[in-house]
């Protein structure tokens, strides 16, 4: 995914005399240290060499740099500077905005940041106030969860989400608005009849899901072949449904998608399991390293535009679609499982594709239709869980975070005993806040979820969006 395109304008006194004695070698040093400290941070930069100091540099730099894709803007405050100067900037720019300044008694500084955030105030114009030394290693802390909410509210805009089927098995909370959504995030909806993928996957080159079959076999613990519903052909064709599905995605331009698979596809055809598997992974057969889709399962519109906000918060990350299937009061964990699969990559969260895939085991669909499911527990580590959901038509936003843990044997003894040796893919997800206050408030029976934790930039994306937070911990 590519990184946040961020700009930054060093705004100087336009006053010449009071610049030649003053304030040049005061500003020039700080505009340099500034640009060579987020360059560390996992943004691309764009900048210009000059300090913009009148109406007509700030007009050129302004228009030189949203030429160059500019996604938002940091107005750099480090010594004063006219503050209806700096607000002419930020308003030509039209961007979400960071005023930054700094903490030095040299600079007179925070005369200018002051003057200039007051008057955005006054004026309405959304912004965030940084003042801190630009080597603080806080620096990343203190702006990369604002310009990453800002680049979730810029990246939906315009994108496209595939709807393959509609509510499926009665589950109200998957279904949404979509003029809503349009009104809202900007996002527009396809709405795709899932017996597409059956017969796209139907012209499907053989070839193409030999290869992909074959890199199965030979990159997961084990393909369970049987006589029943787990027959090569059988999971020939599932195979193909994803291919299909992918090559949907790429005619139709689509970012993120969700696919309701039951009852039509599942009982008939084939359960989607390896779509979900796979389509939201960083790796296939097919293109080796790629960009992951975001897929929800039972055609849940909000659960994938949830993840579609992980996954853009977290630099592309693969994300996690999971069942809120169990709470373990006693051991304060939440069952994340899903009902045939789940993103590969979580087998072992590692960049090494292969580390990934030899965590999952391919066993029998407990479905009616042919194929297999993904069976594994998702690697430990620090996991983000949310949830878009409504109350009375407003958006409210679950934001969970939580510990993937590994499962004792004593805990997987009593699950099997309790639900049967059939088990599903599941991600054990350790919480430290109280259980029935989640209970008392979670909006739906699904929950996404990504590696990291990203509590302060869900809550400005929240802010920008018109989202209530609802932070549990």
């Amino acid at each position: 995914m590519n990184k946040p395109k961020v700009a930054i304008i060093t705004f100087g006194d336009y006053r010449k005399n009071e610049w030649e004695k003053v304030f040049k070698n005061l500003t020039e040093p700080r505009h340099t240290k500034a640009i060579e400290n987020l360059k560390k941070l996992p943004i691309e930069v764009l900048y210009k060499e000059a300090v913009s100091r009148t109406r007509e540099d700030i007009t050129d730099a302004v228009d030189e740099l949203k030429g160059k894709g500019a996604e938002f803007f940091i107005a750099h405050t480090p010594c004063w500077t006219s503050p209806n100067l700096v607000v002419y900037g930020v308003q030509r720019m039209g961007l979400p905005t960071i005023v930054l300044g700094n903490r030095d008694s040299a600079t007179h500084g925070n005369v200018g940041f002051f003057g200039t955030c007051g008057a955005l105030s006054q004026i309405g114009y959304p912004h965030k106030r940084v003042r801190i030394d630009y080597d603080d290693a806080n620096l990343g802390k203190r702006v990369l969860p604002y310009i990453r909410a800002a680049m979730v509210k810029s990246r939906l805009k315009g994108s496209v989400f595939g709807y393959f089927g509609g509510r499926s098995i009665g589950i109200d909370t998957a279904q949404f608005d979509a003029m809503q959504w349009r009104k809202m995030f900007g996002v527009d909806a396809e709405h795709i009849d899932q017996l597409e993928i059956v017969r796209r996957a139907g012209e499907i080159d053989p070839a193409r899901v030999k290869k992909t079959r074959e890199w199965l076999e030979g990159s997961t613990k084990e393909v369970q072949y049987n006589n029943d519903k787990l027959t090569q052909d059988g999971f020939d064709f599932q195979i193909a449904c994803y291919l299909a599905t992918k090559d949907i995605i790429k005619d139709l331009n689509l970012e993120f998608t969700a696919v309701k698979c039951m009852t039509e596809l599942s009982h008939h055809y084939a359960p989607q399991c390896m779509t979900a598997a796979l389509l939201p992974s960083n790796y296939d057969a097919e293109d080796g390293e790629k960009d992951g889709i975001v897929m929800a399962c039972e055609a849940d519109a909000d659960a994938a535009l949830t993840q579609q906000i992980l996954k853009i918060i977290s630099d592309g990350k693969p994300t996690y679609f999971a069942d809120v299937s169990h709470i373990d009061d006693a051991r304060s964990t939440i069952y994340c499982v899903n009902c045939g699969a789940a993103c590969a990559w979580y087998g072992a969260r590692s960049k090494d594709p292969a580390e990934n895939m030899k965590a999952i085991t391919i066993k029998q669909s407990v479905r009616p239709g042919v194929g297999g499911i993904t069976y594994f527990t998702a690697a430990p580590g620090p996991t983000q869980l949310a949830r878009l959901y409504r109350k009375d038509g407003k958006y409210y936003m679950a934001i969970i975070p939580s510990e993937a843990v590994e499962p004792s044997q004593e805990l997987i003894d009593e699950f099997i005993e309790a639900r049967g040796p059939h088990q599903l893919p599941t991600l054990f997800a350790k919480v430290s806040f109280d259980l029935d206050s989640f209970v008392d408030e979670y909006g739906s029976n699904h929950i996404s979820g990504v590696d990291g934790n990203y509590v302060d930039e869900l809550i400005e994306v929240c802010k920008m969006l018109d989202i209530e937070p609802v932070v549990f911990q």
